[in-house]
């Protein structure tokens, strides 16, 4: 179905039916309110108003899925994380298996809308690594943790909880909102981790700024075998022999950025941050913007939301994208920049990301020289929770209670027209009638040295024209204009008349093309 005869729903009845789960990806409750090889890309901004998102549902019966990783090892498996404290396995030919591949539920706190089993990534080259990575927030407390759980080997399953090594925890008990919860490798073999601003509304807790706490930020550490701990902090991290700052942190000025993802092709990270109540917003970071402040509390999207914790010395990040809470959706639920090849020609190039609340789709242009137009690409299910990549870069979502998992395609839909034709039958008698046909631009450019042309009916033959030359007179029609009136201007129209034979029926054609483009 075309995008563009689809009917968007309500925000305020979207939002009214599904406000309980709403809190999970950290926006604004009623509290808050108060206070595979890259693609070349081709998402520019004239193909991205052509781009239409479709899904189709593959497995069901998942528990509040919230996160999607792809182990690299060729099993062409999908693991979901589940809320509760489950991890299942997804295969393409099999389905949704029953039994989960890890089972953490004693130590996870998800007794509150926003607390769970909320991350999970796969180490890179998987088939010799074989660790898995979870971020969730642990009983009793609250505390958002991360942790490794080292395999036996790739094939494992199902995976000990004992396995577990507890890598960073951090304090969380003042609410129980904002707890970030993305955990992904990035290009360069680092593995980030998002935390939100500790909840409440409006940054309660005066961390977002504060490089002293890991709060409002997000982390990029070493977990590779060339670290001797736990985990390593890179020497080239931003805050690294900052006394005042905590070495882990890559970005900051955060309020929940519930889900980001890396751009495979050019590094890029790109962060969806969920707003408290004016905007929600997209933001880029090159690989060399390590250090990048994003703004909250100081601004919210491309607006000031607390004057008075902003500071004039500071470079904020300005957001690539945004779109407003409330009017256009509830929470942005961050996607991915496609890089797959099932759909290259449409989609590459793209970043793709949807509301929990309205399940818009929106399509950004990925390309770092771009000034990153975006276009409505259609509508996703309804409380997307997430996005996932499989091994080949090919894109999935899952849906929160829904609970199911839907493999997401791209198409292109057909150029707009640039003509347009009325046509009228005139004077017709016993073998003969005269036609008379308005070709009008509707386009941007001239239309230069343009030829019509249509399928005559049965036993119809165009035997001479006015104000055109006939180049087919039968079978296909063909006419092209005059010396005189070859170039149509935008907004202008070209009159013609022909004289015409027929042995039948006389009817209007069905379609006509205008240098090989269909006309309205």
């Amino acid at each position: 179905m075309s995008r563009r005869s689809l009917v968007r729903r309500s925000a305020a009845v979207v939002v009214a039916a599904v406000i309980t789960p709403l809190g999970m990806i950290g926006a604004a409750t009623a509290e808050e309110s108060a206070g595979s090889a890259p693609a070349a890309s081709v998402a520019a901004a004239e193909q991205l108003d052509r781009l239409a998102v479709t899904t189709t549902q593959v497995a069901s019966g998942l528990q509040r899925p919230t996160a999607i990783t792809a182990p690299d090892d060729g099993s062409s498996r999908l693991l979901i994380a589940e809320k509760p404290g489950t991890v299942r396995v997804y295969n393409p030919d099999s389905g949704l298996e029953s039994e989960p591949l890890l089972d953490i539920t004693d130590r996870v706190d998800d007794t509150a809308n926003e607390r769970g089993l909320l991350g999970i990534a796969a180490s890179p080259d998987f088939e010799e690594t074989h660790s898995l990575y979870v971020a969730y927030t642990s009983l009793p407390a609250g505390e958002v943790t991360l942790s490794r759980f080292a395999l036996s080997d790739a094939a494992q399953d199902p995976v000990p909880a004992d396995a577990e090594e507890v890598l960073i925890t951090q304090p969380h008990s003042e609410f129980t909102n904002h707890n970030g919860g993305q955990v992904a490798f990035g290009p360069d073999g680092a593995l980030y981790w998002s935390l939100g601003d500790g909840g409440g509304s409006g940054d309660a807790l005066d961390v977002a700024q504060d490089l002293g706490s890991l709060l409002g930020k997000i982390l990029r550490i070493d977990v590779s075998a060339d670290c001797p701990d736990a985990y390593c902090v890179p020497a080239d991290n931003p805050f690294v022999g900052d006394e005042n700052a905590r070495p882990e942190i890559w970005a900051y000025g955060l309020r929940n950025a519930w889900r980001f993802s890396f751009d495979s092709q050019d590094g890029s990270l790109w962060i969806a941050d969920v707003g408290q109540g004016t905007q929600e917003e997209v933001n880029r970071l090159a690989p060399d913007q390590g250090g990048a402040n994003l703004g909250w509390p100081c601004r919210e999207g491309t607006s000031e939301f607390d004057p008075s914790r902003c500071s004039s010395d500071v470079d904020y990040v300005e957001p690539v994208f945004t779109y407003q809470t409330g009017a256009d959706g509830c929470a942005i639920v961050g996607g991915h920049v496609y890089r797959g090849a099932q759909f290259a020609d449409a989609a590459a190039g793209a970043y793709v990301t949807t509301d929990y609340c309205t399940a818009t789709g929106w399509a950004i242009d990925a390309a770092p020289e771009s000034s990153h137009p975006s276009a409505v690409i259609g509508e996703f299910p309804i409380q997307v929770s997430t996005f996932g990549e499989d091994a080949d870069g090919e894109l999935y979502v899952v849906n929160d209670l829904p609970g199911q998992l839907h493999e997401v395609s791209f198409e292109l839909e057909p150029d707009a027209s640039n003509c347009a034709v009325g046509y009228e039958v005139r004077n017709q008698w016993g073998t003969g009638y005269i036609g008379a046909v308005t070709v009008t631009n509707n386009g941007t450019e001239p239309i230069e040295d343009w030829s019509l042309s249509w399928t005559s009916a049965p036993g119809e033959r165009v035997t001479s024209a006015w104000n055109a030359t006939v180049v087919a007179d039968t079978g296909t029609i063909t006419v092209r204009g005059a010396e005189w009136n070859s170039s149509i201007a935008p907004g202008a129209s070209v009159d013609f008349e022909f004289l015409a034979t027929h042995s039948g029926a006389v009817s209007v054609p069905g379609e006509f093309t205008m240098n090989g483009s269909v006309c309205d």
